[in-house]
């Protein structure tokens, strides 16, 4: 599998509404953080979930970005994000 191509990206809406409540400068970093999943869905600190086939976690600081990747379509859909505490998992 060749990662020098982009893949296309797919954000769920709720994103957006997700990160209106987030302060500026960490929206900055995940919305910087999600542009970079087009150009490799595998660099950065991220961890296959368990029990999921192709769903996958991006950690950005605080907050956990949730993404699945559809390596047939070459397709990367983000459709959650939240802030981690100790009761996320």
């Amino acid at each position: 599998m060749s990662l020098k191509t982009n893949w296309d990206l797919q954000v769920d809406p709720t994103i957006y509404k997700s990160l209106k409540r987030v302060p500026h400068r960490d929206t900055e970093r995940i919305l910087t953080a999600i542009e970079k999943l087009a150009q490799n869905p595998y660099g950065g600190d991220i961890q296959k979930m368990k029990g999921e086939e192709n769903v996958w976690r991006r950690r950005i600081g605080e907050y956990r970005l949730f993404y699945e990747v559809v390596t047939g379509q070459k397709l990367i859909h983000v459709f959650h994000v939240e802030r981690r505490t100790s009761k996320t998992y």
